[in-house]
């Protein structure tokens, strides 16, 4: 088969393969954060819990005490609590220990979205739930591609199913990707968001057979529609 015949049928094939996809906007990027495919990839939209990769990221910028207790839990734990469960409280109570508090906390969010050139995304508060907390498609390629160099995260992103000592006993939290259960070493960054402004959203760094490959996905229908739709998007080539 020629190169032009198969050039074509690929061609043919993208649409066809992402015809069922609800997302407002979305991409898959290589391992270089060059654009393989994309749609809408420069509409500011809000962005739900995703917000949290970020919070996470001026916590761990900011050298705490991993081991320092912040109620029933210390520091490390509320890291992996917020980005395995997505649990907002988490986000919250790290931000408000961050040095200066949470205005400071969210400050430094901005700052940092700034440094990685994300100059379509703004925050208002750590977790998510706002609809102020906005960015593109496009932005959040580059703040998958920096979560990638925290442990902290990679280990979270492949984390199934998260184990926590609370005293005598042990909570088990289940990853809000259930997708990583069944493939969990290939993971780097993977992180899921939901508010009704924001629809079904996920981002995902994983390694595939054809490489390295990151996933944003924003606006889908809902959480059941976004980890099936960003697996078509990886597919995609």
């Amino acid at each position: 088969m020629n190169k032009l015949l198969i050039t074509v049928l690929l061609s043919a094939a993208i649409p066809a393969l992402s015809a069922g996809i609800t997302a407002k906007s979305w991409i898959l990027a290589d391992n270089a954060n060059n654009i393989i495919h994309g749609k809408n990839i420069a509409e500011q939209r809000s962005i739900g819990s995703i917000t949290k990769l970020i919070t996470v990221i001026v916590i761990l910028d900011a050298q705490q005490n991993p081991q320092q207790s912040l109620g029933s839990l210390d520091r490390k734990n509320l890291i992996q609590f917020a980005l395995v469960k997505s649990d907002n409280n988490a986000a919250r109570v790290l931000c408000d220990n961050y040095p200066g508090g949470t205005v400071a906390c969210v400050s430094a969010m901005n700052r940092r979205a700034q440094s990685l050139g994300m100059n379509h995304t703004n925050f208002v508060e750590p977790t998510g739930l706002s609809i102020m907390n906005v960015s593109t498609a496009e932005d959040l390629v580059r703040l998958v591609s920096a979560a990638k160099d925290y442990p902290e995260i990679v280990q979270a992103s492949r984390t199934a199913d998260l184990k926590i000592q609370i005293k005598k006993s042990y909570l088990i939290i289940k990853n809000t990707n259930p997708s990583i259960a069944h493939d969990p070493n290939n993971f780097w960054v993977s992180k899921t968001g939901f508010i009704n402004a924001a629809g079904g959203c996920i981002v995902m760094m994983k390694d595939t057979p054809i490489g390295r490959r990151t996933v944003v996905l924003l606006g889908s229908r809902n959480t059941h529609t976004r980890i099936p739709e960003a697996q078509t998007i990886m597919a995609l080539e």
